[in-house]
C-alpha cells in the first residue's frame, strides 16, 4: 500500500485509515457529518495526492489531447485555464473522467487523472499517442491537497501574493504559496463549496511546510482535515460523477448527463457512437433520486417500477447530512428519467419508494 506525503499526519491525527485504490487514505477523523457541514460552512483541507497527474508536452500534445477527450481542448487557448473533460474507449464508455489544464498552450498540458485509473489512463493515452509527443507520469511526486469551502480561499489568500481571490472557476494562477516556489492554486474542487486545489513537487519538506502554513492561518478559525467519507457525501449532493460508480467503462458520457464535456466540432475517439445516441437519444439515463420511505440506497440496489419491472440500478447513495434525506443516483429506463418520476429501490428484497429529483440536491 502507499502512502501520500501526508499519511503520518494523518495517523498522528487519529484519523480512521483505510486502503483506497493502493493508497494509505484517511476516511474520516472527527466523523463524516461534522467534517461535511465544517466544508459546508467553513472550510476543511483534503489530502487527494493520490490522484493521478501526467504532463503532454510537444507541439503535438494538443492534438493528442483532442482525439483522446471528448471535450473542446482548444478553448483551453491560454495559460491559466482547466476544463473537464473525459477519455472515451473505443466502445463508447469511458476510460475515466480528468482535468486538463493549459500550462503553455499548444505546447504543455497537465492531465489530472482518477487514482484508481492512473496506470489504465496512461496506457490509453501511450496507445494512441502516435506522434512522439512528450509524456510524463509525474503522480509520484506531486502533492495535492484541496482546500474547500466558504472562507477556503480568504484563508489560503494570506499565503500567497498571487490573487486567488478573483480566481474564476476553472482558472489558476502558478507560483510561491506558503514559501514554496511553482505550486499550482486552482479555483476547482469536487464538493460545490468552493476553494482551491493546491499542487506541488513532493521536495524539501514542501508537503511538511505547506500542510502546516494551512492549518496555522485556518486552523485557529475552525479549519479542519477532512477524509473521503465527507468527500463522497459532498459530491453526492452535489450530483457530481464518481469514476468506478456513476461512471465507467460501460457508461457514455450523454447517458451519464456529460453531453456538455461532449463537443462534436472535432475528431475524438467514439465520436460517431455519440452522434447516434445525440440523433436517436439514449435507452437510459443517470438520474438523482431522492427516498419518499425510510431506506439508504446503495451501489447496485436495483431500481424497479410500480409494476415492478426493474428499470435500472443504484450507482450512488446516502443519507444526506445536510439535507437530512436519503438521496441517490442512478440509471433509469429513459421513460421514467423525468424529474417528479415514482421509482421504486429494492432494498432488502422490499421495494421502498423513491422520486427523481433534479441536481444539485436540495
Amino acid at each position: 500500500m502507499k502512502n501520500t506525503p501526508f499519511t503520518d499526519k494523518h495517523i498522528a491525527l487519529g484519523a480512521k485509515m483505510a486502503e483506497f485504490a493502493g493508497y494509505n487514505m484517511p476516511i474520516s477523523y472527527t466523523g463524516i457529518n461534522d467534517e461535511h457541514a465544517t466544508v459546508r460552512k467553513n472550510a476543511g483541507v483534503f489530502d487527494v495526492s493520490h490522484m493521478g497527474e501526467f504532463i503532454l508536452k510537444g507541439p503535438d500534445a494538443l492534438d493528442l489531447i483532442q482525439r483522446v477527450t471528448s471535450n473542446d481542448a482548444s478553448k483551453l487557448n491560454e495559460a491559466g485555464k482547466v476544463q473537464y473533460s473525459c477519455l472515451p474507449n473505443a466502445e463508447g464508455g469511458i476510460v475515466d473522467d480528468l482535468l486538463v489544464y493549459a500550462i503553455e498552450p499548444n505546447n504543455v498540458y497537465m492531465l489530472v487523472v482518477n487514482a484508481s485509473n492512473i496506470e489504465k489512463d496512461w496506457n490509453w493515452i501511450s496507445k494512441n499517442n502516435t506522434k512522439g509527443v512528450e509524456m510524463h507520469n509525474i503522480s509520484d511526486k506531486t502533492g495535492l491537497l484541496a482546500v474547500q469551502g466558504p472562507k477556503a480561499v480568504e484563508y489560503m489568500q494570506e499565503l500567497t501574493d498571487m490573487d486567488i481571490t478573483h480566481l474564476k472557476y476553472y482558472t489558476f494562477v502558478k507560483g510561491k504559496f506558503a514559501g514554496v516556489d511553482n505550486v499550482v492554486v486552482s479555483a476547482t474542487g469536487y464538493t460545490g463549496a468552493g476553494g482551491v486545489e493546491i499542487y506541488f513537487e513532493d521536495k524539501d519538506g514542501a508537503a511538511d511546510k505547506i500542510w502546516n502554513e494551512i492549518f496555522r492561518v485556518g486552523g485557529p478559525k475552525g479549519m479542519k482535515p477532512i477524509g473521503l467519507g465527507a468527500r463522497d457525501t459532498l459530491r453526492l449532493e452535489m450530483g457530481f460523477c464518481l469514476y468506478g460508480n456513476d461512471i465507467d467503462d460501460t457508461t457514455s458520457p450523454l447517458e451519464a448527463g456529460l453531453g456538455w464535456i461532449t463537443k462534436f466540432t472535432k475528431d475524438f475517439t467514439s465520436k460517431e457512437i455519440f452522434e447516434a445516441q445525440k440523433a436517436n437519444g439514449v435507452s437510459r439515463k443517470l438520474v438523482g433520486f431522492e427516498m419518499v420511505d425510510k431506506g439508504i440506497p446503495r451501489h447496485h440496489y436495483k431500481i424497479q417500477n410500480n409494476a415492478g419491472e426493474e428499470i435500472g440500478f443504484v450507482t450512488s447513495g446516502t443519507q444526506s447530512p445536510s439535507l437530512n434525506k436519503a438521496i441517490g443516483m442512478g440509471y433509469v429506463r429513459k421513460d421514467l428519467a423525468a424529474v417528479g418520476s415514482e421509482i421504486n429501490i429494492m432494498i432488502r428484497d422490499k421495494a421502498v419508494k423513491a422520486k427523481v429529483v433534479k441536481m444539485p440536491f436540495e
